[in-house]
Parts: C-alpha cells; sequence; structure tokens
C-alpha cells in the first residue's frame, strides 16, 4: 500500500506539472500534503513535515544557488565564459566539443559539490551553445553526466564519505576503484547519448549566455580561468591540505570553514565581483544589478527545490523509505545488486542521492558483517544506485529543466535516462571488479 501510494503520489505530480500546467512549487504543495495523509501522518505532522523539508532543502542549497548563480552571471556577462569557450574549441575543435565538456566536468567535479559544479558551468556551456551554434542538451549533458557521477561515486562528496566510514572502506581504494567505475559511466552516458539527443529543441536560459564581445574586450585566459574556476581551485587546495595535516592541527577548523561550499563561493564571488567586474570597468552598482539579475532567474528555481524537498521528507517521516527496504531485503540477491536495488529505489521515491545512499546503507550495513563483499565496492554499488532514474521529486532534475528550458518529457528522456545509464553500467562496473580483484590478487599471491 504504501508503495501504490507513493506511485500514485509521482504520477499526480507529472499530471499536474505537464498537462495541467500547474506551477511545479503549487504542485509539489498539492500532492505532498494529501499523500502525507493518505500514509497515516495526522495533519499537524504533515504540515510539520512539509515545513522542515521546506527548510532543510533550501538551507542546504540556497547559498550555493544564489551565489553560484551570481558567479555565473558575472562570467557570462564579463566574457570570461566566451574567453574560456574560445580557448577550448580552439584547443580541441567542435568536433570533440563533448568529450572536452566531459573531461572539464571530470575534473572540475572531483573536489566541487554538485551543486556549485553545476552553477559554475552552466555559463561556459551556454556560452559554446550560443557561439557555436550547437544543440544545448548536446553540448552540456556529457558535462553534467560527469558531475552527477562524481558526486555519486566518489570521496569526498558527501554520500559516498559517508558510506566509506559506515562500511569502514578505504577512502583511497574507494577512490580508485570509483574512477574505474565512473569513466565508462560517463562516456556511455555523456558523449555517447548525448548524440541521440541532438533533436531536442532546447532555448536555455540567455542571461546566462551573455552577449558576443570582441575579442579585445574580453578578459584575459589566467583571469578567466582562475575566476571562473576559483571555487575549484580553493576547494581542492583545501582538501590536499586537510590530507597532509593532522586532523586535529591547529589548521584544522580553519581548513573545515574554507571547505564550506557557501563560504567558497562567497569568498569566489567577493574576488570575481573585482577581477571580473570592477576591473573590466564595471560600476559596483553595475555589478550588483548583474547580481540581482541572477538572484530573479533561480527564485523559482529555489522554490521548486524547496517544495521537493518537502515530498521528501513527508515520505521520510511517514517510513516509507524503511517500508521499501524490508519488502526487498529477504530476496536472496547478492549483497551487491541489493544494495544498488535499494538505494535506487529509495532514489526513486524519495528523490534525493543522499538520503537513498544513507538509507539503503543502514540496512545493508548488518549485512557486511556477515558476508566476505568488498566494502568499497558497497559504497560504489549503493552510490551507483542512488544515481538512478532521477524524476520529478529530485531538485537536480529541476535544475537541469528550468536552466536549459525544457518541456518534462525531454527532461525525462535526456536528463532522467542519462543518470539511469549513469546508474546501471555503474552497477556493471562493481560487479565486474568484483569479479576481477580475487582474480588479480590471486595472480598477484603466486607471483
Amino acid at each position: 500500500m504504501t508503495i501504490l501510494i507513493i506511485v500514485l503520489a509521482v504520477l499526480a505530480l507529472i499530471v499536474l506539472s505537464s498537462w495541467g500546467k500547474v506551477n511545479a512549487f503549487l504542485a509539489f504543495l498539492l500532492v505532498t500534503i494529501p499523500a502525507g495523509l493518505a500514509l497515516g501522518l495526522p495533519p499537524a505532522r504533515v504540515l510539520a513535515a512539509v515545513q522542515k523539508g521546506l527548510g532543510d532543502a533550501l538551507s542546504s542549497v540556497v547559498l550555493v544557488v544564489v551565489l553560484g548563480a551570481m558567479l555565473g552571471k558575472l562570467v557570462a556577462e564579463s566574457g570570461a565564459a566566451q574567453r574560456i569557450a574560445a580557448v577550448l574549441m580552439q584547443a580541441f575543435g567542435a568536433k570533440n566539443i563533448q568529450w572536452t565538456m566531459m573531461v572539464t566536468g571530470f575534473i572540475i567535479g572531483i573536489p566541487l559539490f554538485y551543486n556549485v559544479g553545476f552553477l559554475l558551468v552552466i555559463p561556459l556551456i551556454f556560452s559554446v551553445v550560443y557561439q557555436y551554434r550547437l544543440p544545448a542538451v548536446y553540448v552540456g549533458l556529457p558535462m553534467l553526466a560527469s558531475l552527477s557521477v562524481l558526486h555519486g561515486f566518489l570521496p569526498p562528496h558527501p554520500a559516498p564519505t559517508a558510506l566509506v566510514a559506515l562500511f569502514h572502506a578505504n577512502v583511497g581504494l574507494t577512490f580508485g576503484y570509483g574512477l574505474l567505475v565512473a569513466v565508462p559511466a560517463v562516456v556511455v552516458a555523456g558523449p555517447l547519448y548525448a548524440r541521440t539527443l541532438r533533436g531536442i529543441v532546447s532555448a536555455p536560459l540567455a542571461g546566462f549566455g551573455g552577449e558576443a564581445r570582441a575579442e579585445s574586450a574580453l578578459p584575459g585566459r589566467a583571469n578567466s580561468f582562475l575566476s571562473s574556476l576559483l571555487p575549484v581551485l580553493v576547494l581542492a587546495a583545501v582538501l590536499g591540505l586537510q590530507a597532509v595535516l593532522p586532523p586535529g592541527g591547529p589548521l584544522a577548523p580553519a581548513l573545515a570553514f574554507l571547505a564550506d561550499p557557501g563560504v567558497v563561493m562567497l569568498l569566489s564571488v567577493g574576488v570575481a565581483t573585482f577581477s571580473l567586474g570592477r576591473s573590466q570597468g564595471k560600476t559596483m552598482a553595475a555589478v550588483m544589478e548583474t547580481y540581482g539579475e541572477a538572484l530573479r532567474d533561480v527564485a523559482l528555481l529555489l522554490l521548486i527545490i524547496g517544495g521537493a524537498g518537502a515530498l521528501k521528507e513527508v515520505l521520510v517521516e511517514s517510513g516509507a523509505g524503511q517500508a521499501i527496504t524490508a519488502g526487498l531485503h529477504g530476496t536472496g540477491l547478492p549483497p551487491l545488486v541489493l544494495g544498488w536495488l535499494l538505494a535506487g529505489l529509495i532514489r526513486v521515491c524519495l528523490g534525493s542521492a543522499t538520503v537513498a545512499g544513507l538509507t539503503a546503507a543502514g540496512v545493508m550495513l548488518p549485512t557486511m558483517a556477515h558476508s566476505a563483499v568488498n566494502p568499497n565496492l558497497m559504497v560504489l554499488a549503493i552510490g551507483a544506485g542512488s544515481l538512478l532514474f532521477s524524476h520529478l521529486n529530485d531538485s537536480g532534475f529541476w535544475l537541469f529543466k528550468q536552466y536549459f528550458n525544457l518541456s518534462i518529457r525531454d527532461t525525462l528522456r535526456s536528463w532522467s535516462a542519462m543518470e539511469t545509464i549513469v546508474s546501471v553500467v555503474g552497477l556493471l562496473g562493481v560487479l565486474v571488479l568484483d569479479w576481477v580483484l580475487p582474480v588479480v590478487a590471486h595472480v598477484l599471491a603466486r607471483l
């Protein structure tokens, strides 16, 4: 009955948003409250869960989304995105732009949290789209596939880091195995799958494309790359220092403070205000006007993310996640496949990759105590499952839809299908490693 209610809620959300043309935030509220009541929550708890879900979702992303939008808007309007796009196109050519985007997203995605990375790469994607007249989904999907895979598979991203600790896995081995699994997943879901989507008509938010400028009016190469990628550079430096310095050292509190995504983005916006704003001849009032326009661009997006958070919290509060896991735990499936399937079903129902990963891990933890399964591979299997079929209850779905200005149908066949491919290929990679690693260990032991 619980699963039936969740399926009906998701279907109602789709019908209201696509067929009924209801504002997505209102659709979330119209679906969330009846779903909570149908799942047995008292009215007071439903309202409390809605408020908590809204607050939790926005508190976790609002700084990153707003500051990322500000940085992205300034990167676009200053001409920095145009400069970066020109350098990349000159280096690799339009023929290989998908692979260029994929590699760039992979490099950016290792130290950068997903929402930060998404907002950072949007101006670069749109600059290529507008200047070289290439399809937006064809250009952008490979880069976003890289960001998504790294968010789900690799430390230092939140869910994989927590799973490593829960399963007492080895961070270095998990990262190494994760790279082996991530590369084929990104290649298949990014450049290869995106080639089938060239016919999707997309009119992305023009404000982030920026107007084409004369070569002489663009910021320098070093300024463009450093200002745009400053969040990546700061996080990479901080994480590197955290890896080599003792955890309880005198610099630990300062490094933890600088590792916060909101602090990183605020620092980056402060630097860009002068490096891409004032130094390019803009007045401070003009820079602030640019930031104000960025806020208007993401206001509705933030409400939609809050609505998705409200639905997720109602489902969590009602015990829907536990009901799903209890129903599947006695299936007799191999542990790695079971961990992937649990995370995948929770992800489809609740929308949050992090919640799906941690919930599935909690269920699999007792099983791991009586199993010879490689804990590093279990982290990756659950991480892959947590990315399965992102749809209307996931904030990432709405980020992609709103920025690329797609219909729900086209978002499902591009973004949702890409996430599903990543998840399935990820599981296949984990199963291959599970077969290969013992063979390799046996061969090495005999040498």
